[in-house]
């Protein structure tokens, strides 16, 4: 079955709206807004990435990511460590106060999520268990 052209706003608006309260639910700070907190869980799940390297898997310019990087660091998350096979450049690295951030923000994310799934039929908690394959292989589909 194809979803058509109301079902794909539909779906659109259900995930953006979903995205945004649990976000929310997860105690996001200005320290902490959704470009950083992807940015910040890039590094915690791919290691130490050079600027460039970062920018690229989060999909934005260079410029950005240096602005959101900086960010991160005078909020104590992230830091600039020596790039071992390039001494001219530098890596991001998460500091154990961004670790335990996003463990806390991921905690209370989950928390609000699995309450709110709860609070739904069987019928429908099988249909989004039946749904996250496919919801998985949306994010892998590249543009």
């Amino acid at each position: 079955m194809d979803l058509d052209e109301a079902a794909v706003a539909r779906l659109r608006l259900s995930i953006t709206r979903l995205a945004r309260r649990i976000r929310q639910q997860a105690g996001a700070s200005r320290a902490l807004s959704p470009s950083r907190l992807s940015a910040l869980t890039t590094i915690d799940r791919r290691g130490p990435l050079r600027l460039g390297d970062l920018a690229a898997r989060e999909r934005i310019s260079k410029p950005s990511i240096t602005r959101i990087v900086a960010r991160l660091e005078r909020a104590g998350l992230a830091e600039r460590t020596p790039d071992p096979d390039d001494r001219r450049s530098v890596r991001i690295a998460i500091t154990p106060q961004g670790r335990r951030t996003l463990v806390t923000a991921g905690d209370r994310a989950d928390r609000y999520l699995a309450e709110h799934v709860a609070a739904l039929g069987d019928e429908d908690r099988a249909r989004l268990a039946a749904a996250l394959p496919a919801l998985e292989r949306l994010l892998e589909i590249r543009p």
